[in-house]
């Protein structure tokens, strides 16, 4: 398809380009003009986007499901529709995350994400599957079913890493005995090594860097703080990341597990080249509140969704966002007060850099992929298209 956005400011890596378009031929971004200079491809498809943004698709690196659908429910169709529950509201690439669950419930979920990857049609971008677990802290376990918690295990995780080479990304508490060796596996073969659910203290935590480890996962939820160990005070996961300059972080900007004054704290301290915005959203994403199954239908738990969140039955915990990219994008922009550019980057170039795809994906540039929403001040979607292909038009 030969498609041109025209009328519309650009976002790019440089800043934003009032009064421009951008030039898209068959799955490729070809060119981005300004003053609306786009006389020589009159015969393509011409969107007039009426002044709203033209940005880069949405990359969601840590999500359990939306539309009703969870990514271990046991059937591809989950997985396909429950990404698509998150393409309308801007995600052009997702990365389906799983939750610790029985290993028959996780090999079927690498299997279905196989599948749903080779068949999915008018879908975003399936990128791999997230491990989170089940290599984590009972301290620290809020949502992880505590009975599936154990700690890393050579033959088993090969095992499992040789049973699909989907897998692009997975979340350990680096504190575990044996978690060391796992990073540099996991970094040999080029899996994205995170970080969470994690009692460690910073000590660790540059420990777990230097053995492959760069990205936090969720910061502040799930994870240890300035502690007290035998009357002395340590400093936790969170001062951990926070010390390491070139750390990545994910922030949840629902709204609800972060609260503003966090929020600001974090983008303070990280700056903006160095969060990626995540939903960590369950199957509510997009849905009424009301009671939900996290994680499969079949071994997950009960929750309850209520004030725009997920909770655990007791509500002691919270257990997972509801929100989907677009709030992400709308919370750091009202909540934070920061340049619209600067949030979308969060959303876009930085996951695209820690997934490792920065030059197919994240940023509107000549010869990258054409993954391109349109969106309002308000980050309203109106337009989504992934790889050439408009998928929403409202």
């Amino acid at each position: 398809m030969a498609v041109v956005f025209k009328n519309g400011k650009v976002i790019t890596e440089e800043g934003i380009i009032e009064n421009g378009g951008v030039v898209i031929e068959k799955d490729k971004i070809k060119e981005i003009f300004t003053d609306n200079n786009h006389e020589k491809y009159s015969d393509y498809r011409v969107v007039d986007v009426q002044g709203k943004y033209i940005s880069p698709g949405f990359i969601d690196i840590h999500t359990h499901g939306g539309g009703g659908h969870d990514f271990m429910d046991g059937t591809v169709d989950a997985i396909v529709q429950g990404a698509k529950a998150h393409m309308y509201h801007g995600t052009t690439s997702i990365v389906p995350t799983t939750l610790t669950s029985t290993m028959d419930t996780l090999y079927n979920t690498l299997d279905n994400v196989k599948l749903a990857k080779k068949d999915a049609k008018l879908c975003p971008n399936i990128l791999g599957i997230h491990l989170e677990g089940p290599y984590f802290s009972f301290e620290q376990r809020g949502a992880q079913d505590p009975k599936y918690l154990k700690n890393p295990d050579k033959e088993e995780y090969t095992k499992i890493l040789d049973y699909c080479d989907d897998i692009v990304r997975w979340t350990v508490a680096p504190e575990l005995p044996g978690a060391m060796e796992m990073g540099r596996v996991l970094s040999k073969r080029g899996v994205v090594c995170s970080m969470g659910h994690s009692d460690a203290i910073s000590e660790q935590v540059e420990e777990a860097f230097e053995n492959g480890y760069n990205l936090v996962t969720h910061l502040y939820s799930g994870m240890s703080m300035v502690k007290r160990i035998n009357a002395f005070r340590y400093a936790g996961m969170v001062e951990g990341a926070y010390l390491i300059d070139e750390m990545y972080v994910e922030v949840i900007a629902d709204g609800m597990h972060l609260p503003a004054s966090l929020l600001k704290l974090i983008y303070k301290v990280k700056g903006p080249d160095k969060i990626c915005l995540v939903t960590d959203s369950m199957r509510a994403a997009g849905m009424p509140e009301g009671e939900y199954i996290l994680g499969s239908k079949d071994t997950g738990q009960r929750v309850i969704v209520e004030d725009g969140v997920a909770k655990l039955i007791d509500r002691t915990a919270f257990a997972g966002s509801v929100a989907t990219a677009d709030r992400l994008v709308r919370n750091m922009v009202n909540l934070v007060d920061m340049p619209m550019e600067e949030a979308v980057k969060m959303m876009t170039i930085n996951p695209a850099k820690v997934m490792r795809i920065y030059d197919q994906k994240g940023s509107i540039a000549p010869e990258k992929d054409a993954d391109i929403i349109v969106f309002d001040e308000n980050i309203n979607i109106d337009t989504v298209m992934v790889q050439g292909k408009i998928t929403v038009q409202k």
